[in-house]
């Protein structure tokens, strides 16, 4: 590859809900390395008229050493030349980058964001800086992130697994880096698990439906596949209506932009148990607002003609008719929870492999009320 048109990896600061993280992007553009006058140590010891052993001193923190003239002619020269030490050339120097690679699916989606702010947040706290790979769900992004995470020496990674391919979480198992996933499980690969207790949130979603007299209720979520989070919602679900005996049951898994299917399972659905009180439960938020635009194509009304509960709370979910009732994750204790255990494991702890859940709450709305 030539060198005009080299492939260079740029930091960008995204801000989402008020932070800031480190984001991988990569450009194919003509580098602008090569026109870069920033200073080096050099520059500085020699506006400073001393040695770098000096500068390297200051840098350090070892300022105790220098004399008072020394100290403030170094910080003049720092100030004259905007000097910007390299934290990735530091921390290699002393064997640490302080560096956590963060994988996830798909960064538009709410319960991403959410889980990145208390990831962002534990980061800060812990002196660590988050660097963000968004894999678009595209399998070849998350091979390459994989390897770049590696190259750039992070000391651990934080996965948001729902929605990588197979291929993905193969080489995920392969890696001999500290590691947290959240929100989904890897069958044979042991590994700490951060997230939603799922049984417990699924059994409490139903019985809501139950107690509000629901008499038929669909649970549908995306193909189940290999994802533990959508089968353990699944089982709790179908274990929760056994228990009555007098409620129909029934599940349906749809991907999550075939309209067509989605309007004939809903319209179906509502059809067979024309009379009877009935109501949805949508797997997770973004299939909850797939499911609304579905209703309103079929000119069905959620609250009226049929219930609504979606797991994960949506910013629009109150806005909408009479409001969506969900199931809220603590999204942010879940990221900041991630962030503590990887850390924990960068620091040298041995202890078995272990799964952190966290309780969900109920927010309900007009769509399950009587």
């Amino acid at each position: 590859m030539r060198a005009s048109a080299a492939c260079i990896i740029r930091y960008e600061a995204l801000a989402i809900a008020d932070f800031h993280v480190k984001v991988f992007s990569l450009n194919s553009e003509k580098s602008a390395m090569s026109k870069s006058t920033r200073s080096t140590i050099s520059d500085v010891a020699k506006a400073a008229k001393t040695g770098k052993t000096s500068i390297s001193r200051y840098l350090n923190g070892e300022k105790h050493l220098l004399s008072d003239a020394l100290l403030a002619r170094i910080e003049h020269a720092i100030a004259e030349l905007d000097y910007r030490p390299s934290l990735m050339a530091r921390g290699l120097k002393h064997g640490r980058t302080r560096l956590i690679g963060l994988i996830i699916a798909d960064i538009t989606n709410p319960y991403s964001v959410n889980v990145l702010s208390g990831i962002e947040a534990a980061c800060r706290e812990k002196g660590f800086t988050p660097l963000v790979c968004n894999t678009n769900n595209e399998l070849n992004q998350e091979l390459h992130y994989l390897d770049l995470l590696h190259s750039y020496q992070v000391e651990g990674i934080v996965v948001n697994a729902v929605g990588m391919r197979e291929e993905g979480l193969n080489r995920l198992q392969q890696s001999a880096l500290p590691m947290v996933l959240i929100d989904r499980k890897i069958p044979e690969f042991a590994c700490d698990v951060v997230g939603l207790d799922n049984t417990q949130a699924a059994t409490t979603a139903t019985e809501h439906l139950i107690e509000q007299g629901f008499e038929a209720i669909l649970f549908m979520s995306e193909p189940l596949g290999m994802v533990n989070t959508r089968r353990d919602r699944l089982s709790a679900f179908r274990a929760t209506l056994a228990r009555y005996s007098g409620v129909i049951a029934e599940n349906i898994e749809i991907p999550l932009h075939e309209a067509d299917q989605m309007d004939n399972a809903l319209r179906q659905f509502h059809t067979r148990h024309r009379g009877m009180r009935k109501a949805v439960i949508s797997a997770n938020g973004a299939l909850t607002l797939q499911v609304a635009r579905s209703l309103k194509r079929i000119g069905l009304h959620w609250g009226s003609d049929i219930g609504l509960l979606g797991f994960d709370e949506l910013e629009w979910a109150e806005l909408a008719g009479v409001g969506i009732t969900t199931l809220k994750q603590p999204t942010w204790q879940i990221g900041y929870a991630a962030v503590e255990q990887v850390v924990r494991r960068i620091e040298g702890m041995t202890d078995a492999v272990r799964e952190q859940v966290f309780s969900g709450e109920l927010i309900v709305r007009g769509s399950t009320s009587r």
